[in-house]
């Protein structure tokens, strides 16, 4: 099965000749590790920390389990998770849905919670906030992605984790009520995409 057509079209268009030389280094842990796991046939469990679980780490989520199975990269399970839980900011499920993903909502309130597809097939992303403890996500035999400079400042250990990753983005949310937030938002989004794209697009030269 493939990606759903207009997010198949979103990921057709990603030039990874956009990720500057320094990104390029930075995000080559995450390939070792990956790696490394795939070689041995192991379970790839992948957190992406921040400090709220709202934006960049659903994004990076997201996007990496989206490439993984683009790539046909077996056996890679994502998660998400902040240092406090909030909410999935309303911004960034709008930018799933303009990419191409499917949205569903499972429940509303303060910190709803969605089911997010990329294909038509395959078991949807559960998106909501929590904290990188969660009982939804791993306890251990996990790698700890920090995507925000403040949570990778505040967490000098993640409890369970067995690689420490820093990869970190600037937050959209500054944008927040702006004119430019949809426009913000996608940038960020597709600065993620890309650079998972380069991620899981080595693992098959390996």
């Amino acid at each position: 099965m493939s990606l759903f057509r207009e997010l198949g079209e979103v990921v057709s268009k990603i030039d990874v000749a956009t990720i500057p030389s320094d990104r390029v280094a930075i995000l080559q842990p995450l390939i070792d590790y990956i790696g490394a796991k795939k070689a041995d046939g192991s379970i790839i469990r992948l957190n992406f920390i921040c400090t709220h679980n709202s934006r960049r780490s659903h994004l990076s989520q997201v996007w990496a389990q989206t490439m993984a199975f683009h790539f046909g990269i077996q056996n890679v399970y994502c998660y998400s998770g902040g240092t406090e839980s909030t909410a999935l900011f309303p911004a960034a499920a709008d930018t799933f849905r303009k990419a191409g993903f499917d949205l569903a909502t499972l429940s509303d309130g303060p910190n709803p919670v969605y089911t997010i597809k990329f294909a038509e097939n395959e078991h949807p992303v559960i998106g909501f906030s929590k904290k990188y403890t969660d009982d939804f996500n791993p306890k251990s035999e996990f790698a700890a992605v920090m995507t925000c400079s403040h949570a990778d400042g505040a967490c000098p250990m993640v409890i369970g984790a067995e690689k420490r990753i820093p990869i970190t983005y600037e937050d959209p949310k500054i944008f927040d009520h702006t004119p430019l937030q949809a426009e913000k938002y996608r940038e960020r989004s597709l600065e993620i995409a890309t650079e998972m794209f380069h991620v899981f697009s080595q693992l098959n030269a390996q």
